[in-house]
Order: C-alpha cells, then structure tokens, then sequence
C-alpha cells in the first residue's frame, strides 16, 4: 500500500497541474472549439475535463502522458454530448418516423460508472467512432458532425454552404451507413 501524500507531495502535484493547464489550454481549447460551434457549449466541456484531470491527477497512481489523456477525455466528452443530441427528431424534415431512421445513428454507450467492463466497452466503442469518423470522405463527416455534434439543422447547414438540401441528406446517410458498419462488429464483439 502507498504512503498517504505528503505536503510537499501534494503540492509538486499541484504544480504539475497548473502547469499542464496552463500549457495545453489554448491548444485544448482550440481543438474543443472546432468540433463544437457553440462557445458556451466548448467552455463547459473544456472546464468539465479540466476538473476530470484534476481529480483523476490527484489519484495514487498519476496520469503519465497529460496531454494525450486531456485530448482523450474532451473526445469523450464531445461524443456524450453527440450522444445527447442523437434524441432529437429529425420532424423538419421527415413525417414518418422510419423514414428518417437510415439518417441517424443509434449509439449505445455503456455508462461510465457501470463498473469496469462497461467503461472498457465503452472506451473501444468511443475510439471506434472517431476512427470511423476519421475514415469518412470530408464532406460526409462535416454534415454528420454539424447535424449530429453541433446540432445544426440541415436549413441552415444547406443555407451556409450552399450545397443542396438533398445532397446534404445523402452525405449524411452514406455516413451513417458506414458508422453502422463499423460500430457493429465492435458491438457484436464485445457482445453488449
């Protein structure tokens, strides 16, 4: 068993941490405001994983590489928050609820407090999506990530772009097909 931390422990410790959050903030948060539009939105998320790192920091067996588990952890945190938004009903566009199916994407993500099996599952299906998404042509994954992450409409994301209303559904659709693909052979390996 570990000694409890000394004073002068804890506050190397706390020095290390300022100092990460002092070197990463910008970068961090720069990397949190390109996925998420709304700045209020990417400041809650960039504070939320700052207080994770904290705590997570102040644990006996301290974070190795800060950086890349700060990156890590906004992903996550920028995929819950996708997560929240797939509950939205597409009614601006379709009447019928099965008609919008093939453009969503139902992920179901395991807790992250249902014990350690699940948080496992749930880190594998959280890395399988962004290297998913990473394999998307360009103009399919903007669409995705601006209906789905940013919750924007096709309206205005059409109105923005100037790309069609119809050829913004299909790059959506196409992109859901192969997160669909992809997903489910991790869900049909890890058996959820």
């Amino acid at each position: 068993m570990e000694p409890p931390p000394t004073p002068a422990t804890m506050t190397e410790r706390d020095s290390d941490i300022t100092a990460t959050v002092v070197r990463e903030r910008t970068r961090l948060g720069n990397f949190i405001r390109r996925r998420i539009r709304d700045p209020n939105d990417a400041e809650d998320i960039l504070q939320d994983v700052f207080h994770e790192f904290v705590q997570a920091y102040r644990l006996p067996a301290p974070i190795e590489q800060a950086s890349a588990w700060l990156f890590h952890a906004a992903r996550n945190r920028i995929i819950d928050r996708f997560r929240k938004k797939k509950e939205e009903p597409l009614s601006d566009l379709f009447d019928d609820d099965e008609a919008g199916s093939e453009y969503r994407l139902d992920l179901n993500l395991p807790a992250h407090d249902a014990g350690p099996e699940a948080r496992y599952a749930r880190a594998v299906l959280l890395q399988a999506l962004q290297d998913a998404l990473d394999e998307l042509p360009p103009n399919q994954r903007d669409v995705f990530i601006a209906h789905e992450l940013e919750g924007r409409s096709f309206k205005d994301i059409a109105a923005e772009s100037g790309v069609t209303l119809n050829t913004l559904l299909s790059r959506k659709r196409y992109a859901v097909l192969h997160l669909r693909a992809r997903l489910q052979a991790i869900y049909d390996e890890l058996d959820i």
